[in-house]
């Protein structure tokens, strides 16, 4: 059946469920998923590491036919004193539940459904112990999914963790959101949002998954409504002082609306804050392993049109910003520069 058709996913229900399933508060414990002998693991560029439960990810700036992607290089390497690079490798650990479906996903469906066949209980501390048990730890780890903030726990667990082993410094922490759910605000204390706010060795990017209300529902098989549901996220992580970064993933059903829908997108990333447009990134939507069986025309299409979208991102950026401005690198874009306009005003 294609997305276009597929029922839409009940966004609460389905976060409920996960987050009942992938946590446990009693023993600080999270579903994380184990690699070895999954579908996923083909399409690694190394071995899986930390006894499965952990994968190399190489993030490199250029990308080739597409523009160039500074994050989390340039937030690691300046908050780690590092020489300037463009590429940097970061050990990652994966929960193992999200609540959306987004069809370009690299992970198996079968791998985000809190699956205990594909994932165990493990802790910060575990998880710390198997990323020093490496011959050589990375700098940087990623905290990945699946949907992270499902267990918004997991971001101060591991800070604890670093910072009782005196890594807090010599570690960067990274962690990726969706923008689904406001768990953040609601499972942790204000002195958890306090620490992970101040912790100066973190980042955290948002995913905004579409353009307008129809592509994020083509893309996640969320409500269109919960569109608007990413910017109040995002515009409450902003405020709370978090170093926040955003993607966009510009996939397409239908070229009918572009330039339009991609000037309104960018008058609500100014909404959230003037310059964020320039703390954003577009990602590349390719073909990996498990997407090839989820493809049909209308995807096949999707992948086509993300490039006149970013064609029209481009565009929108050149007129807001000027040159200077667009060549900042990325970690040194000032925030709180941010109109008083409810975001409600927006188109």
């Amino acid at each position: 059946m294609s997305l276009m058709t597929a029922r839409l996913l009940d966004t609460d229900d389905w976060s409920k469920r996960y987050r009942d399933a992938s946590v446990n508060l009693r023993t600080r414990q999270l579903l994380i998923t184990n690699f070895v002998s999954s579908q996923q693991e083909d399409d690694l560029s190394e071995p899986a590491n930390c006894r499965g439960f952990g994968r190399v990810r190489h993030f490199h700036r250029q990308v080739p036919g597409w523009v160039s992607n500074p994050l989390p290089i340039d937030p690691a390497v300046a908050k780690l004193g590092l020489p300037p690079t463009d590429a940097l490798e970061a050990q990652v650990f994966q929960n193992a539940a999200c609540n959306w479906r987004c069809w370009y996903c690299y992970v198996p469906f079968s791998m985000l459904s809190a699956n205990p066949r594909r994932s165990s209980w493990l802790s910060a501390t575990e998880l710390v112990d198997l990323y020093l048990a490496e011959v050589e730890p990375r700098r940087v780890i990623d905290l990945s999914g699946g949907q992270p903030d499902l267990v918004p726990e997991w971001v101060p667990w591991m800070m604890d963790e670093l910072t009782r082993r005196k890594l807090d410094s010599s570690v960067y922490l990274w962690s990726d959101d969706n923008l689904s759910v406001d768990y953040f605000w609601r499972f942790l204390s204000e002195d958890e949002i306090s620490r992970v706010a101040t912790y100066s060795n973190y980042g955290r990017v948002g995913c905004l998954k579409g353009f307008n209300e129809s592509s994020f529902s083509f893309n996640t098989r969320a409500a269109p409504e919960l569109f608007q549901r990413q910017f109040e996220l995002m515009r409450r992580f902003l405020e709370s002082g978090i170093d926040m970064y955003g993607y966009v993933t510009l996939t397409t059903p239908t070229e009918t609306g572009i330039a339009d829908d991609m000037a309104r997108f960018c008058d609500r990333l100014q909404r959230l804050d003037y310059y964020f447009p320039l703390r954003t990134v577009p990602l590349d939507i390719q073909v990996y392993g498990p997407v090839r069986q989820r493809l049909d025309p209308v995807k096949r299409l999707a992948l086509a049109h993300q490039r006149r979208a970013l064609d029209r991102w481009l565009a929108e950026l050149d007129q807001r910003f000027t040159s200077e401005e667009r060549q900042w690198p990325i970690h040194k874009v000032p925030l709180a520069r941010r109109p008083r306009v409810d975001i409600d005003a927006v188109h």
